[in-house]
């Protein structure tokens, strides 16, 4: 099903989905939902699943999943566990009528879950605490753009950043490269401390830092990364700053 884009201002849009078999459910929890992101004054767009199947064909980004537990076939725990194995991260909360279920939650790092009918001061109150971990998290990772589509990466994760024809390759702590259009001066806004720009086609994370040699940065993923030389005089306290620091 297509997804509803909700309007409401703010920041980074947060990307929701809801699968549930039950439509009156669905619809209830979709209102509840874009009336607590409206009071938040934040965009939102909202994708409908009936099915654990339907969901997991789905390739998009989800930042909040609600995933009902009974469902007919494939069931949301069996759901949530194949969704984990794909390495989905987003927040999962799960929605049950069955309070037991929710001990295997912890299984699939579910956020918390909602006993139907689900109260309205019961899903506010899961929500603020959901909205507080946003928010905390997001100060801690780099929302990357990529068309229309976004995906937060966690700022450790990243060992340095490359800038080849105006595109930004992150290359992580995993092997994986993820590349970008945008700007390195407007990346190095977006970081803290732990990165230094050693060169002006690199960034480096000095978590990641192993070594400094013959003005080269040794990173522990065994990848070397040029100081130039107008970097290098100021590289060793640079360095030493970060190691009070942490």
């Amino acid at each position: 099903m297509p997804a509803a884009k909700v309007v409401f201002g703010g920041s980074a849009l947060i990307r929701i989905a809801i699968c549930d078999d039950e439509k009156y459910m669905s619809d209830h929890i979709r209102t509840l939902v874009s009336d607590f992101f409206r009071k938040k004054n934040r965009e939102i767009s909202l994708r409908m699943f009936s099915s654990g199947e339907e969901l997991l064909s789905y390739n998009g980004q989800i930042d909040i999943l609600f995933l009902d537990i009974q469902m007919k076939d494939m069931d949301g725990m069996e759901t949530a566990r194949r969704l984990r194995a794909d390495k989905f991260r987003g927040f999962l909360v799960f929605i049950t009528v069955l309070k037991e279920m929710v001990f295997q939650s912890f299984e699939v790092q579910a956020y918390d879950y909602l006993v139907k009918p689900v109260d309205d001061k019961q899903f506010e109150k899961t929500m603020d605490r959901l909205y507080a971990s946003m928010q905390n998290a997001s100060e801690d990772s780099l929302l990357v753009q990529k068309g229309y589509e976004g995906r937060i990466i966690p700022k450790d994760e990243i060992v340095f950043c490359e800038i080849i024809d105006r595109k930004i390759y992150l290359n992580l702590a995993s092997g994986e490269v993820v590349d970008y259009y945008e700007r390195i001066e407007n990346l190095e806004t977006k970081l803290d401390n732990r990165f230094y720009r050693c060169h002006r086609s690199y960034l480096i994370n000095l978590k990641h830092l192993k070594g400094y040699k013959n003005g080269t940065a040794c990173m522990d993923n065994g990848k070397e990364i040029p100081v130039s030389r107008l970097r290098s005089k100021e590289f060793s306290g640079v360095v030493l700053q970060y190691m009070k620091n942490i």
